[in-house]
């Protein structure tokens, strides 16, 4: 499921006090305290930039490439190149696939350092802004089918310039699969191949970092935006791949949640009962920080806050899910395993 439409249905829950589904504890606190860190960990990638598979990458065009939902779209042109998504993901195909220096215009959650200087063409709250869009004049302009409002896309598709619509689905299997998409997109085959490759290989190595056994350790994925909005992810939310990934047992499906992000009370939170809390940075900074997620009503209970392993990371990378995939999983396990 699409991060952003999942979250827009939570808050919406939460801002008319519907009822969420009430959690199950199964009863049972798995013991994996003598593999996990204690304490407040940060999980950082290696590079701050997008590291290019290849500076120089081979173009063939034109191409006429699957675009969900509207049957296909040819493209002949990628010098000029604007890519929008929730979670920066196609950007950073893009940067990565060594196309960089074609991209005219960004989203607002592409803030890495080599594109943190192109013009935003989407508004607050992440909503594509079509002007902003046709005042660039890309050549063409990758989107995801949970970009919003549609009635922008339709515009940018009704003026003429190719459009390709990409799967909101996240996960670390499907990164393969929607790179190479991107890659043929733009005529770059043979840099998708390289950069699969390189991600692969970059997952592989971050399974390998995870303790075997692992000990399953409940982890809770806590989306934060300031003391009244504190949402549990569960099922379909992204991080419950990323959890499964990590070694670890979603707490909020294990608790029976069914919707990908979900509003707890203290009560609910101490039924789940996670060992690891899984945060956004910008979310923790949102209350105040690490000692601010602690002092949030329920969480200084769990096995978790009694030992205060609440692990931050970047939002711009956490649930990307892009080529920095495998590196996401390597800096979470360093923070979470001992």
């Amino acid at each position: 499921m699409c991060l952003f439409a999942a979250l827009t249905t939570a808050m919406i829950l939460v801002v008319t006090g519907c009822s969420t589904a009430p959690i199950e504890s199964s009863g049972e606190s798995v013991d994996a305290s003598a593999t996990l860190r204690s304490g407040p960990q940060t999980a950082d990638l290696p590079a701050a930039d997008v590291v290019p598979v290849t500076t120089d990458p081979q173009v063939t065009l034109p191409v006429t490439v699957p675009s969900v939902g509207h049957g296909t779209t040819t493209v002949s042109d990628v010098s000029r190149i604007i890519a929008i998504d929730r979670n920066a993901t196609l950007s950073n195909i893009v940067f990565s696939l060594g196309l960089g220096g074609k991209v005219v215009g960004r989203d607002t959650s592409t803030v890495f350092p080599a594109a943190a200087n192109l013009p935003l063409v989407s508004n607050t709250g992440h909503q594509l802004n079509a002007e902003k869009v046709l005042e660039l004049n890309p050549s063409v302009v990758l989107v995801t089918e949970g970009t919003t409002p549609s009635q922008a896309v339709d515009q940018l598709r009704n003026s003429g310039i190719p459009v390709v619509e990409f799967t909101s689905e996240r996960t670390v299997a499907s990164t393969p699969t929607l790179i190479r998409s991107v890659a043929a997109a733009l005529g770059v085959v043979p840099a998708g191949e390289q950069l699969v490759a390189r991600t692969q290989s970059q997952i592989d190595a971050a399974k390998r970092a995870v303790p075997d056994p692992s000990g399953n350790p409940g982890m809770a994925f806590l989306y934060i935006r300031g003391p009244r909005l504190v949402l549990i992810a569960g099922p379909d939310s992204g991080a419950d791949d990323l959890i499964a990934n990590l070694g670890g047992v979603d707490a909020g499906t294990a608790s029976g949640f069914t919707s990908a992000f979900t509003a707890v009370t203290a009560e609910k939170l101490l039924q789940a009962n996670p060992q690891v809390i899984l945060v956004m940075t910008q979310g923790a900074d949102s209350v105040g920080g690490i000692d601010g997620v602690l002092a949030l009503p329920g969480v200084e209970a769990t096995d978790a806050g009694r030992a205060r392993r609440v692990v931050q990371m970047d939002e711009t990378e956490v649930l990307s899910f892009g080529p920095d995939v495998g590196q996401v999983l390597a800096a979470l396990a360093k923070a979470i395993y001992v």
